[in-house]
Formats: C-alpha cells, structure tokens, sequence
C-alpha cells in the first residue's frame, strides 16, 4: 500500500506553527479515526481519516493518534504494528517509526502507552488539549481517558486548541489550492457526465453511478452523499429512485474528494428535456443573476453574511418581477419574507471537507467573537459562513430558489408575510421542485478566483451541453 504524503517539511511546518502559535501550555493530543463497523465487526465503512490529524501528521492510516508537547516540543505518534493475521486479510503498510519518519516525526509508540501520557500531564496539572470528537469510538476513548461520562466529554474540549487549528487550515496555501483545482475539476468532469447523460425514462440512481464512474476513473471519490434529484425543492435528498420526466428539471449537487482528501463542491439544475420551459428559464436567470451578484461583492474585508444579504435582494428582485413577490424587495428581505424561497446560506468554507471543519464547531469556523452565528432567524440561522473575508479562504457560492408545498401551505394558513408573497400565483408554481447554481472560489488580496476549469451555467451553455 503506498501512502499519499506531501513532503515531510510540509507537515513539520503545520505543527511548528501551531505550537508557536498555541505558545507553551500543556499537551495538545489529536486523534486519528479508525475503521468502524457497518453491520458486522468485520465489514467497514470506507475508511475516512480525521481531517485535522491528515493535516498536521499526514498519514491517512486507521488507529493512529499523535500528541504534541507544547512545553518540551516533543513530539508522538502512537499506534501498533500489524500482526500477520492482519497481513494476510490487509497487506503490508511501513512499520509506525517508518510512517512516522514520512512525516518527520522521530517518536512513536504503542498506542496503548497514550493513557500514560495524557495521566502523566494531568497529574502535573497540564493542561490536555482536544478538538471535539464526532465519532462515537473517539468519545468513548477520552471519556475513559480523561475519567468522565460521555455527556461531559464536552467540558474538556479546548476553544483555544480548536481556535488555533482553525486559525491555521482555515487560510490555505498554494499547496493546497492546487489540491482543490484537482478536486474540482474531477467534479467538474463528474457534473458533466451527469448532465449529458440525462434523458427522460432513466432513474436518478443512473445519474449517480455516471458520477461515482468519473470518480473512480480519476482515483477519487464522492466526498459526500450525491444529491441528484427531479424534486430539487429537498435541499438534501439522497433518494434516487425517482425517473426522469419530460419538463421536469435535475438538481445535481455532488463533488469529488481526491487523494489527498482535498474536495470540490459544485452544484448544476438543467431539464431532463432538451430545453428549460420558460417558467423554469425565468427563474434559472433569477437565480443566476443572485449568484454573479454575489460573486462580484467576494473580496478581502467583506463580510459574507453580508454577501448573503446581497444575495437574497436579487433573488427578491427577480421574484417579483416573475409576480411571485411584491412588495419592497429591501423590506421583503428585512423581514424574512424570502425564505419562503430560500431557506438556507449562501456558502461555506470548502477544504478537506466539503463543509471545511465543520466538526469544530461553525460559530468557530464561519464567525467569530465579533460576529456571532445567529441561531434563531429562519433562513440566516442555517448560513454556514458569515464572517468577514480573509486572503486565502476557499468558499462556495450556491444561492438558489426552492419552492416547498409544505411551507405554503404552513404561511399561506398563518398568513404569513403576506404583503410580500403572492400566493396565488405562487401556488401555481407548487410541482417546480428547486433550481441551485453552485461553484467554488479562492479569495486572494484583491478579489477572488473561480477554482477549476470552466463548467457551463448560464441557460444556453447548459441546454447546448444537453444537446
């Protein structure tokens, strides 16, 4: 088996600067995943190893963890060598000192002999620090470790280890960004697949295996669930069981995660047909105009809850002049009257994981001190990103509308916001489904980048696509 490694320099580097960064305080102890049971002990899930160890200690092996002592700078990694019953059923890896010497670690041992280490710093009254764990096998372990239930495994977490890793991934280098020009343009050869193999008479799941073969074909895989639906309004559906009609549309959201588990995040909407209707051509162009307008606004120093807001305008826009809305569309947007069509965020930071170090909490990644994540708001609460825009952020831009019959029925009974929506024509619109513009941007000091080679969006490149 041969390991996906960049230079051992590259993740030296990483960890020098986050112990400078971090300063001298205790142990900060960073968790590999290991491989878990679907439904029998011996039949996994595909492996996926932690995004944070890949970043600071590179080696995408299972049952593997690492500390960091912060005060001598010493640093381990722990974990154990295979027996030869593994061998046989697995294969052969490096031993876990050669592993570590990849990654310019000098140090390993058992990874048993954790438990000594994280006891040992305790009892000195260091501090231990950990990310928050999302998986149960890693809860369980710091539960044991640090003898506390699993419920209060969360007043052990460290804000400061989580702020200062998010610190440090959250501005990627060129390394990096070339990783996500890969990961993106295999998504891009994914969402072509999927869109000219559309025709009416087939199943969504035939859309699905066109993406997993381009994947597959470039040493890939999904880095997350394929959405790729006829009813669009779902915003994350993963049921494809559904055939593709004549003058219905597909939703298709999907992205590749590479070897080095960088991924792309793209999404397209296009008629199973040859041609959008022009109902669903008129708000494509609603969409789109929403997405170039925000585009435009991405530089260094704006806000992306602001961008967000932008964003909902033209949306509102181009709602009412289709006569679905009326009203002030700044008022409309002010009190929330939109997310009749447009119930969730316009982006997020895209990384390692499509949604980029979610696991460390978003009003970490996508806030900060000053800008808190609101909670409450319909619609704003689910935006992922809000913070002010740095150099060095990648991020996705995917405004969209989304026609619900559940949530008419729920206002239109209420009678909610009803100087803004226009219900009847809206309830001529409830079989619609939803449209999604997507596409993935590096912010650099005067403006941003579009990551990838070009995928057709606008009404004429798709519908020539289908043709």
């Amino acid at each position: 088996m041969e390991l996906n490694l960049f230079e051992r320099h590259v993740y030296a580097g990483r960890r020098q600067v986050l112990k400078q960064n971090f300063g001298n305080d205790g142990l900060i102890l960073l968790l590999g995943n290991e491989d878990s049971s679907m439904n029998y002990k011996d039949n996994c899930y595909p492996f996926r190893q932690d995004s944070s160890f890949l970043y600071f200690f590179g080696l995408d092996v299972p049952s593997l963890a690492a500390i960091i002592d912060t005060d001598s700078g010493e640093e381990v990694i722990f974990g154990n060598e295979l027996t030869i019953e593994d061998i046989v059923w697995t294969g052969t890896l490096p031993t876990i000192n050669e592993m570590a010497g990849m990654v310019n670690v000098s140090t390993t041992q058992p990874y048993a002999e954790i438990i000594h280490y994280v006891h040992k710093a305790l009892s000195e009254n260091r501090r231990v620090h950990i990310l928050p764990p999302y998986r149960p096998e890693n809860k369980i372990k710091l539960a044991s470790w640090f003898n506390t239930s699993l419920e209060d495994i969360a007043d052990v977490i460290s804000v400061k280890l989580i702020k200062a890793v998010i610190a440090q991934r959250v501005i990627k280098t060129p390394l990096e960004v070339a990783e996500l020009e890969k990961a993106v343009d295999i998504s891009i050869d994914m969402m072509t697949a999927v869109i000219k193999h559309t025709r009416p008479g087939i199943k969504e799941y035939e859309l699905v295996a066109k993406a997993c073969e381009v994947a597959a074909a470039n040493n890939a895989r999904l880095g997350y669930p394929a959405i790729i639906t006829t009813h669009g309004q779902t915003l994350h559906t993963h049921y494809y069981g559904n055939t593709l009609t004549e003058g219905r549309m597909v939703l298709s959201d999907i992205g590749a995660e590479n070897q080095f588990h960088y991924g792309g995040d793209l999404t397209r909407t296009f008629p199973v047909g040859d041609k959008f209707t022009e109902r669903q051509a008129e708000l494509y162009e609603v969409v789109l105009s929403s997405m170039d307008h925000a585009i435009s606004m991405l530089k260094p120093g704006t806000r992306y809850r602001d961008i967000h807001l932008a964003a909902c305008l033209k949306l509102a826009e181009g709602l009412k002049h289709a006569g679905i809305m009326k009203g002030d569309p700044a008022d409309a947007v002010e009190a929330g009257a939109h997310t009749m069509f447009f119930q969730c965020g316009l982006g997020h930071m895209l990384g390692m994981d499509t949604h980029d170090m979610e696991d460390l909490g978003e009003p970490y990644v996508g806030y900060t001190d000053e800008l808190k994540k609101e909670t409450s708001l319909f619609g704003l609460k689910s935006l992922r990103l809000g913070r002010e825009l740095e150099a060095g952020f990648v991020l996705t831009v995917e405004p969209g509308i989304y026609i619900i019959p559940e949530l008419i029925d729920r206002w239109q009974a209420e009678k909610k916001y009803t100087e803004f929506i226009n219900y009847d024509k809206l309830n001529t619109y409830r079989d619609f489904g939803g449209i999604r513009i997507e596409d993935n941007f590096l912010i650099t000091e005067s403006g941003y980048k579009l990551l990838g080679k070009y995928l057709p969006k606008s009404l004429q490149e798709i519908e020539a696509l289908k043709g």
